[in-house]
């Protein structure tokens, strides 16, 4: 059996938290959460197998967050997907080494299929 996937949510906004949190356990991954931009920063050990993260987290930008893990060689391979309510910033966030950005609000089953994706989960995808 394969182990579970472990995602963190990075995310001030209490009520998506609580969301995809549901919805994430629903598909059977483990999940965690953090509202603190900086608790990111000083992750080493028991690293996620992916980061959902927000672009403004507790007056953090999650750009920088993003980039400061891409340079760190325990979470460099981790893949992140930054998720804002901005649409305009996704280049930016690209730019700063994120693997993918959603805009919110995004569609539940294209959450699910980007969060596959990046995991190597093939997902039988219904005609």
């Amino acid at each position: 059996m394969d182990q579970i996937k472990k995602i963190t949510i990075a995310d001030d906004d209490r009520g998506i938290v609580d969301f995809l949190t549901i919805l994430l356990e629903f598909e059977g991954y483990e999940v965690s959460s953090t509202s603190n931009g900086n608790l990111l920063l000083n992750m080493t050990d028991g690293l996620p197998d992916l980061l959902l993260l927000d672009i403004w987290i507790s007056g953090v930008d999650g750009r920088d967050i993003c980039k400061l893990l891409k340079q760190t060689t325990q979470s460099s391979h981790m893949p992140i997907i930054m998720i804002s309510a901005s649409k305009d910033i996704e280049q930016s966030a690209m730019d700063a080494g994120a693997n993918a950005f959603l805009a919110k609000p995004f569609e539940m089953q294209e959450l699910l299929q980007t969060i596959q994706a990046h995991l190597g989960i093939a997902e039988s995808i219904e005609p």
